[in-house]
């Protein structure tokens, strides 16, 4: 697979930088020993090492899954690196303006410093573990009396198949979700995060999906970046509905709703692909309930005077680690969860089945909703 030379650049400098600056801003002023101070060298060394060879196993060559697995967390170490940057610059400025006596400073600065390493610790362990668990099954109830029997909605978003996401976990969510007895299965992006050649075995077990009234499907940004139309020639043949731009009636009699679908917002950049709001408002039938599927939250700012009833979206993983949910409302308007905007529309952020980079989860779970929409 040819990759753009400009990302690669980008990361890597971006990773130098924080390794840099938690090296100068952090480890040179705490107030520990010097075997520790050379400890946490070593870690800064070995993590930056770390992640030149997650960026080649993901992208040159194969590695085994143990190993790419832990390469991997590599890049959440990135993520303390910067959390740990942040508090100990507000630290950093207590220890030296507080009113302490010179002696209780000095007895301050070291503890306080000893404790954030504690901290840090507790962080990474606590993200490791949490990206560990199985996901979750959240109940969602939108009564909008707009039907006369509900309809049961299971959603999954970004489960990323490809890197450390295989057939056995594929097959296991299927499992899961078929259990759940769904009327129609919304998937919602970021399905895949490989080109299709090299992760066909891993989603055949998608085939095994069923619901009552079909699955559905569309692309989030990810899949633009590994051959988007192989991937959709592909997905078809596996028995689920592509929404591209465009809306079907389903349902029971007298009970039909329009499930509609856009590309994502990442169409934009690429020029191909791009989300179709017109488009898909052409083929809407007014008189019927409507489900919106869309990958990202923003893409919300788009329909204008369109107005479905429910939508389903995905892309931030609920911020996957926290603090960074923080940051994803940067760009985001919502970032997980049932959001109620009047009587009759509402937005469902999932968090993501999958995960995105390290395999860590902190304050945000992966999940499968199942949503009784009446």
């Amino acid at each position: 697979m040819k990759i753009p030379i400009l990302f690669p650049i980008m990361i890597i400098t971006l990773m130098v930088a924080i390794h840099y600056l938690f090296y100068s801003r952090v480890i040179q002023r705490l107030a520990i020993c010097k075997a520790t101070k050379q400890i946490l060298i070593a870690l800064v060394v070995l993590n930056f090492a770390a992640i030149l060879g997650y960026m080649a196993s993901r992208y040159l060559v194969s590695t085994p899954d143990w190993l790419y697995y832990l390469l991997s967390l590599s890049f959440g170490v990135v993520l303390l690196f910067f959390v740990m940057g942040v508090m100990y610059e507000a630290l950093h400025l207590f220890q030296t303006k507080a009113p302490f006596d010179p002696s209780k400073r000095t007895f301050f600065k070291r503890s306080s410093d000893v404790g954030l390493l504690a901290l840090g610790g507790a962080y990474t362990t606590g993200a490791i573990v949490g990206g560990q668990r199985e996901p979750v099954i959240v109940n969602v109830t939108l009564n909008q009396k707009l039907f006369s029997k509900p309809y049961r909605i299971v959603q999954i978003s970004d489960m990323h198949i490809g890197g450390l996401i295989g057939a056995d976990f594929v097959q296991k969510a299927a499992l899961r979700i078929n259990a759940l007895n769904p009327d129609l299965i919304a998937i919602t992006g970021d399905l895949t995060d490989a080109h299709i050649d090299t992760i066909a075995k891993s989603v055949e077990p998608l085939r095994n999906l069923k619901s009552r009234l079909g699955v559905f499907y569309v692309v989030g940004n990810h899949e633009y970046f590994h051959g988007l139309q192989d991937t959709l020639t592909h997905i078809k043949t596996l028995g689920i509905r592509v929404l591209e731009n465009e809306t079907v009636v389903i349902g029971d009699k007298g009970n039909e709703l329009n499930i509609a679908g856009l590309y994502d917002y990442f169409g934009y950049r690429t020029g191909e692909f791009a989300p179709n709001v017109d488009a898909l408002k052409q083929s809407i039938k007014p008189h019927y309930p409507t489900l919106l599927l869309m990958h990202q939250p923003r893409q919300i700012t788009m329909l204008e005077d369109f107005k479905p009833n429910l939508m389903l979206s995905g892309h931030t993983h609920g911020g996957q680690i926290f603090p960074f949910n923080y940051l994803v409302t940067l760009q985001q308007p919502y970032v997980k969860g049932l959001h109620t905007l009047s009587p009759k529309e509402a937005i469902y952020i999932n968090s993501g089945i999958g995960f995105w980079g390290p395999k860590m989860r902190l304050g945000s779970a992966a999940e499968i909703t199942v949503i009784e929409w009446s």
